[in-house]
């Protein structure tokens, strides 16, 4: 069996794709390329289908919120979506970022390149409030469908309890909402 030699990634997808490339960084040898949200897509099948890349497993999508501060390359992006891709081929891993507005944000669906996306794009739907435009199954994963907000976002209220102690034990216990017989 002949595998193709092992390409860089980030001179890769600088020379394909420029203009949607808008940073990159390695810490600690892991790469993270920063684009463009609305080409999420082109990015994630050029990474996947190109020979000497073939990051062909999609491992994570995370969100951030970055509230009350503005994040990316212009700051401009509240929030943040990851996709973390590894290679099989090559055991090795690449993180693709990209920043959204506050009002409204929106990326467009990776689960044409990757079924497993669907569940990993719904949680981030219903925990942070950001939209995959042409997902198949927009509805929420994990909190109740009459769920009021989204819980992941750093301006969601706490709902604080007190705790109990001996000293408030009956103070605490008359806030209890303790089945009635």
């Amino acid at each position: 069996m002949n595998i193709p030699q092992a390409l860089d990634p980030v001179a890769t997808a600088r020379e394909a794709l420029d203009a949607i490339i808008l940073d990159s960084s390695t810490f600690r040898n892991e790469t993270t390329l920063i684009i463009n949200p609305l080409d999420i897509v082109t990015v994630t099948r050029f990474l996947r289908d190109t020979n000497g890349l073939v990051y062909n497993y999609l491992s994570d999508i995370s969100a951030v919120d970055y509230f009350p501060e503005l994040r990316g390359p212009n700051g401009e992006g509240r929030f943040a979506v990851s996709y973390h891709l590894y290679s099989m081929l090559y055991n090795r891993r690449i993180r693709i970022k990209a920043f959204l507005p506050e009002e409204n944000p929106s990326l467009p669906t990776v689960s044409v390149v990757w079924q497993a996306a669907e569940w990993l794009e719904r949680e981030i739907i219903d925990m942070m409030g950001i939209t995959f435009e042409d997902h198949p199954d927009p509805r929420r994963l994990l909190m109740p469908e009459d769920w009021d907000g989204h819980p992941h976002r750093r301006d969601y209220p706490l709902g604080y309890e007190s705790i109990m102690f001996s000293f408030n034990k009956n103070e605490i216990n008359k806030h209890k909402p303790y089945a009635k017989e």
